[in-house]
């Protein structure tokens, strides 16, 4: 009886159908006959953004042409065509109660549905399969919007929420970088690291889920099929022994370290000045000095000391690097990575998820189950990490820029619906390969991205690799939701990737 009704209001009443669009699914019409029914009304709205009415005796005919079933036909024309008259010239206030009743019945049909499924895979004798489904059903309860009356006195305890929530920081990172993005940190937002391949992307994820593990947040790591996990886990074991797994990173390391250029020319009377000579002569600028000229004067100058003590450093583009020389004898073995592990993870024993997917798998609706069942169990990240959302797979079937846009917007939806930071990086265009500054224009796919964003930054080095030897990334503003911005706000970040860490220090 209430798919009869639910029919008719389909066929006769535009509005049922824009109050039920977000919750309809075929699947909860048990009767054949509504379903195929349903789907001409569905047809019809879609095309005309209406009921069809009248015209449903139109698609009646239509489809007996094209070989309607006998049987089908005739219960339409004797039993449901007939009662439509009177229906026509219902005012909208007559679905009221039809919809709560609809949407009433939709959540016994979910539940019936579930039953049926786990009772199948029982028959079949599939307990694994069985139990899947039982840890993964979730009810879909209609959408409710209630809205806020902004003179409400409750609206109060709303603005205590929103600046002790909303903008509170998931991560936070010191010196020059931290004043540069830690406000975009926070809960709720969703941030992105554009660069070109192999710029070092996938160790920025893995530098933000250890900073904020170490500052005891919960954290999730989707990883969706850039690295295998056992790859994973030996990037993690790097970070950590600041070491690699790899012969040919034995041997001398020059590290990056924070300096000031006024130390290294001289031009610092300072008292609280770490060193009482400089190292270049020659040189006037810090765009000027190379790794080899680096290199030389650690050499010549073995008593020279790194300083960076005076508040002004900070604040003006002083900033300079400097080189430690380390040895590295030995690779990472696995007797060492598990004593890290022992101590840094187990013996802590914070909250952190690492799920890891083939190439192309991973969407965002797979990304939605899976934080719905940790939440079941209790766990809701304050960080969701993806590496990375390029290779991530679109759930519908469209021209490419129209996939990339739905993945996009199903991550900013993912930010909002859970309320942790999104992060995840995303690959240039080719042109970005000419140049030393990323900007707006060198988006791959789809420019949309940019309107999903609560940030993004680009990570760039020069294209001569002056920057790459020195251990110098830069990272821009490209995207910035609140405040004004432009590429050319830039800092200066000190890496080795060798020993895995992205994060040395900073400077402006």
């Amino acid at each position: 009886m209430i798919e009869r009704k639910i029919l008719i209001g389909l066929i006769t009443n535009t509005e049922f159908l824009q109050q039920i669009e977000s919750e309809w699914n075929q699947d909860y019409m048990e009767s054949s006959t509504a379903r195929i029914m349903a789907g001409w009304c569905w047809d019809y709205y879609k095309k005309y953004q209406r009921a069809p009415m009248h015209d449903i005796e139109g698609i009646f005919i239509q489809q007996l042409k094209k070989g309607l079933d006998e049987d089908l036909a005739e219960e339409i024309e004797t039993e449901i065509l007939p009662e439509l008259s009177s229906e026509y010239t219902k005012s909208s206030n007559a679905i009221t109660f039809l919809l709560d009743e609809t949407l009433a019945y939709f959540i016994e049909r979910q539940i019936k549905l579930h039953d049926e499924t786990i009772q199948y895979y029982l028959d079949k004798g599939d307990i694994l399969r069985a139990r899947k489904e039982i840890e993964n059903f979730e009810l879909k309860e209609p959408a409710k919007q209630e809205g806020t009356d902004l003179s409400d006195v409750e609206v109060l305890e709303k603005l205590d929420k929103a600046f002790d929530v909303t903008y509170q920081n998931v991560i936070r990172f010191p010196g020059a970088l931290g004043d540069f993005w830690n406000n975009e940190l926070r809960k709720g937002g969703f941030v992105a690291l554009m660069g070109m391949a192999k710029r070092g992307k996938t160790f920025w994820i893995l530098e933000f889920m250890m900073r904020a593990y170490r500052q005891k947040k919960k954290i999730v790591f989707f990883q969706a099929g850039d690295m295998t996990e056992s790859e994973q886990l030996i990037r993690i074991s790097t970070y950590l022994a600041k070491k690699s797994v790899r012969e040919n990173d034995l041997g001398t390391h020059y590290i990056p370290m924070q300096d000031c250029i006024k130390n290294q020319l001289d031009m610092c009377n300072k008292s609280i000045r770490e060193c009482n000579f400089g190292i270049f002569d020659t040189k006037s600028d810090r765009k000027e000095i190379k790794r080899e000229d680096l290199i030389e004067a650690l050499h010549d100058y073995p008593t020279y000391k790194s300083c960076y003590n005076c508040s002004e450093w900070l604040k003006n583009k002083w900033g300079s690097v400097w080189f430690k020389e380390v040895f590295v004898k030995n690779t990472l073995k696995v007797n060492e990575a598990k004593e890290l592990w022992q101590d840094f993870f187990i013996n802590t024993q914070r909250s952190i998820r690492l799920f890891s997917y083939v190439n192309g798998t991973l969407t965002v609706s797979e990304i939605r189950r899976v934080l719905n069942v940790l939440k079941k169990e209790g766990f809701e990240p304050e960080l969701i990490l993806i590496d990375y959302v390029d290779i991530m797979e679109s759930e519908k079937e469209r021209e490419q820029r129209h996939k990339e846009n739905e993945k996009w917007k199903g991550l900013r939806s993912i930010s909002q619906e859970f309320d942790a930071l999104v992060i995840t990086p995303t690959q240039t265009d080719a042109d970005s390969y000419t140049q030393d500054r990323l900007s707006m224009s060198n988006f791959t796919e789809d420019r949309r991205k940019y309107d999903h964003v609560t940030a993004m930054y680009g990570l760039n080095q020069d294209k001569e690799g002056r920057e790459k030897g020195l251990g110098i990334m830069r990272i821009n503003r490209i995207v910035l939701r609140e405040g004004d911005f432009h590429s050319s706000q830039e800092v200066h970040v000190l890496q080795q990737l060798s020993m895995g860490r992205p994060f040395l220090g900073s400077y402006y």
